[in-house]
Parts: C-alpha cells; sequence; structure tokens
C-alpha cells in the first residue's frame, strides 16, 4: 500500500521518528484524559450528570483551542520547540496527577474544571509545536508526506488512547485510575523528547523577531484582514458558514447521545454506574469513527464527480432526512447507525471545506483563515451544547432537538443548493 511505503520511508529518518514518538505519546495521553474527563462527568455513580454539566465539559475540551490557538505560534517562535515538548508534557503529567487526586477527594466542580482547562490549554502548544517542528527533520521533497501522514498517525494514536480509557474504565470502573493512565502517558512524551538534540526543531535564536506586544497587535490584525478577505471570497465563505452550522448539528446530537447512554439505556442493577450506557458510548465512538474513515475514502470520488458544492449538499440533505429517522425512535441500534451516518456526512463536509479554502483563498492569507476556521469549528460545538443543555430533558429524548438539528441540516441544502446553481 502507497500509505504504508510512503511511512517506512519517512521512519528511516531518526529524528522523524523521535518526533513521532513524542506526537503519538502525547496524542494518545490526550485520548486518554479526554475520555475520562468525559466519564467523570457523565458516568461516575456520585454525579448526577446533566446537560449543563456536559456543556462545561465540553468547553473545557475545547475553549482553549479557540482561544489560545491563534496565539500559541506567537509565543511558540520564542521558545525553543524541544522544551515545549519537554516542559509542556511535563507540566500535563503532574496537572492530571493534580486532576486525579480532586477526583479522589470529590472536590468542587470549579476546581475539577480549573485543573482540566489547564491541560487542555497546554496541549495547544505541543500540537502546534510538533506541526512546525516537521520541516527541521524532513527535507523538502518528503515535507508534503510527513504532513500528511504524523497527524493522521496522531488522530489514530489519541483514538487507541481514548478506546483504552472505555476498556478501563469499564474493568476498574475508577475515574481516578483511567486520568492516571493519562497522566503516565504524558510523562512518557515528556520523557521521549530528550532523546531529540535541544537545538534541532528551532527556532533559530539568531532569527530577528519582533517584540512580544507587536506580535500580539499583529496576530488580531492578521485575524481582521483574514476576516475581510473572506468576505471577498465568496465560496469559501459558504462552505465555512455550511461547515460551522453542521459541526453544530453534530455538537448538539453528541450531547443527547451522553444523556442517553447515561440515563436512558443504561438499566438494571448497571444503572447507578452507567457501566451498559458507556459500553454503548464507546462502540457509538467507534462507529463515528469508521463513519469518518469513509468519508475520506468516499469524498474525493465524490467531489470529483459532483462537485465540492453539490457533495455538501448531498451530505446535508443525508443527515436531515436519517436524523429524525433513526433518531427519533430513541433506541441504540438505530442510533449507531445514525452515529455512522453523522460521522460520514460531518467529515466528508469537513474534507470538502479544508480543499475549498485551500483552492480559493490566496496564499498569503490562508494561515489566518484556518486560524479563524479552527475557532468557528471549536465554537460551534461549545455553542451546540450550551443550547442543548437548555432544551433536553433528564433523559436524553428530546425530539424537539433531533427535529431542530434535522431543520438546520435541511437549511444547509438549500442555501448550498441555491450556491451550487449559480
Amino acid at each position: 500500500m502507497p500509505v504504508v511505503r510512503d511511512l517506512c520511508v519517512l521512519l528511516r529518518l531518526k529524528h522523524f521518528r523521535r518526533l513521532l514518538t513524542v506526537r503519538l505519546l502525547s496524542q494518545a495521553a490526550d485520548g486518554v484524559y479526554q475520555v475520562a474527563l468525559a466519564t467523570y462527568v457523565v458516568f461516575s455513580p456520585e454525579k448526577q450528570a446533566s446537560p449543563g454539566a456536559i456543556a462545561s465539559a465540553m468547553a473545557v475540551l475545547l475553549l482553549p483551542y479557540s482561544l489560545v490557538g491563534p496565539f500559541a505560534g506567537v509565543l511558540l517562535d520564542r521558545w525553543q520547540r524541544r522544551s515545549v515538548f519537554l516542559y509542556g508534557n511535563l507540566l500535563r503529567a503532574l496537572l492530571a496527577g493534580c486532576t486525579a487526586l480532586l477526583v479522589l477527594g470529590s472536590a468542587p466542580d470549579w476546581l475539577f474544571y480549573a485543573s482540566a482547562l489547564a491541560v487542555t490549554a497546554v496541549n495547544r502548544f505541543v500540537l502546534a509545536g510538533l506541526s512546525a517542528s516537521l520541516p527541521r527533520v524532513v527535507d523538502a521533497e518528503r515535507l508534503v508526506m510527513a504532513n500528511s501522514l504524523s497527524p493522521t498517525a496522531g488522530t489514530l494514536a489519541a483514538t487507541a488512547g481514548g478506546g483504552l480509557a472505555f476498556v478501563l474504565r469499564l474493568v476498574i470502573d475508577a475515574d481516578a485510575a483511567t486520568v492516571v493512565l493519562g497522566a503516565v502517558l504524558y510523562l512518557f512524551a515528556s520523557l521521549a523528547s530528550l532523546r531529540l538534540p535541544p537545538a534541532l526543531l528551532g527556532p533559530d535564536p539568531t532569527d530577528a523577531r519582533p517584540g512580544l506586544a507587536t506580535a500580539l497587535r499583529s496576530t488580531v490584525r492578521g485575524l481582521a484582514d483574514g476576516v475581510r478577505h473572506l468576505s471577498r471570497r465568496r465560496p469559501a465563505a459558504l462552505v465555512l458558514t455550511a461547515m460551522t452550522l453542521m459541526r453544530f448539528c453534530y455538537g448538539a446530537l453528541t450531547v443527547m447521545l451522553l444523556m442517553l447512554c447515561r440515563y436512558a439505556w443504561s438499566d438494571g442493577p448497571e444503572k447507578n454506574s452507567g457501566t451498559g450506557g458507556l459500553a454503548l458510548l464507546g462502540l457509538a465512538v467507534g462507529v463515528s469513527g469508521a463513519g469518518f474513515f469513509a468519508a475520506a475514502v468516499l469524498t474525493p470520488w465524490a467531489v470529483a464527480r459532483l462537485g465540492p458544492f453539490r457533495w455538501i449538499v448531498v451530505c446535508s440533505v443525508a443527515a436531515a432526512v436519517l436524523v429524525p429517522a433513526l433518531g427519533l425512535p430513541f433506541e441504540p441500534t438505530p442510533m449507531l447507525v445514525a452515529a455512522f451516518v453523522l460521522g460520514l456526512v460531518t467529515q466528508g463536509a469537513k474534507i470538502t471545506t479544508d480543499t475549498v479554502i485551500q483552492s480559493t483563498v490566496d496564499d498569503s492569507y490562508r494561515g489566518r483563515i484556518f486560524s479563524l476556521y479552527d475557532v468557528l469549528f471549536n465554537m460551534a460545538f461549545v455553542g451546540a451544547a450550551a443550547v442543548a443543555a437548555q432544551m433536553l430533558p433528564a433523559d436524553g429524548r428530546s425530539a424537539t432537538l433531533v427535529v431542530t438539528v434535522a431543520l438546520i441540516y435541511a437549511a444547509v441544502a438549500a442555501f448550498m443548493t441555491r450556491f451550487s446553481r449559480a
């Protein structure tokens, strides 16, 4: 397979191999920690999870990406990147250990969320540093290949870490143990960075850099320039709007699924612990991931035949029809089918949106547009969780939410159809 062959070529490069090890351990720890946070908030027997608590947890997981992300590069260009990996992952290991103690001690929710927020905020710097370091460990000819394979491998590691956390939680039934596993993996990632030479990853200390205040002001101005540029690139603006709305729908349905797994589908002696619902949630995450993979295979073929805008129309129409058909019974089996469909259509639309932005936005603005894209993508998810918290009953069965989401998907299909015809 070409992918396997390309990866084998890259793995012959010693420093790429070591940097990839840091990425895999770090993102596997992210997967473990995020699942540990979700299961503690939703499935702990001593906590009566509410949609509001789930919305708070999602804000903790995603807001750092939105608020810190655009400014992470300003600081990264002033710090040795290997130091970011070493001390950033070490700091996260310590903070995750503190989170485990807070779980054991039944600490107030605000203190728990503050600890979790600190862990996820550091993650933005580590991930940005990993991407910025790639040109230092591969040559120019292999850089595109490395940019394709390295983040994909990291995503798979995060998924594997999340799966491991689900299994550990089902076997041991102890949230603190799952958090400790994440802390250990963060520690291993920190130690793995020591195998990289300190100055290898940059930045070059001789490079001239503006002052921090000047750089921060420049970043804000750059984002404003990006918004103005986007207003002049109608195709990019429309697909970004469509993707934001579809991400909102995905977030609202995710909160509903969490509540269904915690209360509606946890029956019998397992109801208080939520073990049965946790197993279903793990299965739903896996099924949704299969939908993501299917989208990666299907989208290039579909875009080549339909064009990017009609493919987004097909994705949104499929969701508008199938979400109420599969979701309104509020039963596990059709909901698992819906999880696959939503994974496929959401990722299919995202891949298409990425492509349209890359092909229609001027290169000099592309980085700023993708920063805005990142902010909108995560804020839509957090906003959806907040809205769902107001609409969902305690057991998660809300026909109103399902119908509202279906209407949003239909609206996306309508305005994208109009644009594709134009």
